[in-house]
C-alpha cells in the first residue's frame, strides 16, 4: 500500500493577520533555498566587505588583506585610523558607518568588533598617526532566506514567516511572507535544521519585534 504524506498548507501557521493584505508582502527568496509554508525567514541586508588604504598613506605602510563579516555588521564605510604609531607596530581605532568608535586594535593582531574581523598587517614603512584604511561593506540584496543565527548576512535575525512553499533551489523565486501585524502558531513554524529550544525562543522574540506574535 502506498503511503502519502500531506505537506504543510499555505498559511496553515496563521492564527490571525491584519485586514486586507497589510500583514503580507511580496518577497524574493534567495537562490539555493527550498522552503515550506511557515518557514522562519531572515533578510540579506549585508554584502561583501572591501578594504582600501587611505589616499594619504605613505607607500608600503601595510595592508588589510581579508575582512570577515559577522553579526552586527552594517552596510556603509568603516574607518580604521592609526592613533599611536610604533616601529613595526601601532594602535588603531575603528569607527563604524554611523561615526561611532567601536574599539581599538593593535597592528599585527586580529581585531574583532562591530561585526568585523580583520588584521592590519605591518609593511616596510611604519604607519604615521592619521593614516589608515576604509572598509566598505556593501548593502545586501534584500532577498530572503531561511533564518539561522549562524548566518552573517543579516538573515541571522528572524523577521518574517513564509506564507506558502517556495522552491528556489535553482534560481531566485518570488514568494509572499507575513512581515507584520500577525499571530502565528509556533507549533506550525519551520526552523533551520538543528534549531534548539533556546534558538527558537530567540527567533520568536525577534519576530515579535517585527509585530509577529507566537501563540
Amino acid at each position: 500500500m502506498t503511503i502519502l504524506s500531506e505537506g504543510t498548507h499555505a498559511a496553515e501557521f496563521l492564527v490571525s493577520e491584519a485586514s486586507g493584505s497589510r500583514s503580507r508582502e511580496r518577497i524574493t527568496v534567495l537562490s539555493g533555498e527550498t522552503l515550506v509554508a511557515g518557514a522562519v525567514l531572515g533578510r540579506v541586508t549585508v554584502g561583501a566587505a572591501t578594504p582600501a588604504a587611505f589616499a594619504g598613506n605613505a607607500a608600503n605602510t601595510g595592508t588589510i588583506a581579508t575582512v570577515t563579516l559577522g553579526a552586527g555588521a552594517k552596510p556603509g564605510v568603516y574607518k580604521v585610523v592609526i592613533i599611536e604609531p610604533a616601529t613595526n607596530a601601532g594602535e588603531f581605532s575603528v569607527e563604524d558607518p554611523d561615526g561611532v568608535t567601536i574599539g581599538t586594535g593593535t597592528v599585527g593582531a586580529e581585531f574583532v568588533g562591530g561585526g568585523l574581523t580583520f588584521t592590519v598587517a605591518d609593511g616596510a614603512t611604519d604607519f604615521s598617526a592619521g593614516e589608515g584604511f576604509t572598509i566598505s561593506v556593501a548593502a545586501g540584496s534584500g532577498k530572503y532566506r531561511e533564518h539561522d543565527p549562524a548566518n552573517t548576512d543579516g538573515s541571522q535575525t528572524a523577521i518574517a514567516v513564509l506564507f506558502d512553499a517556495v522552491d528556489a533551489a535553482a534560481a531566485d523565486r518570488p514568494g509572499v511572507a507575513i512581515v507584520r501585524d500577525a499571530e502565528v502558531n509556533t507549533a506550525e513554524l519551520s526552523w533551520f535544521t538543528g534549531a534548539n529550544a533556546n534558538q527558537k525562543a530567540a527567533g520568536l522574540a525577534q519576530l515579535a519585534v517585527a509585530g509577529i506574535i507566537g501563540r
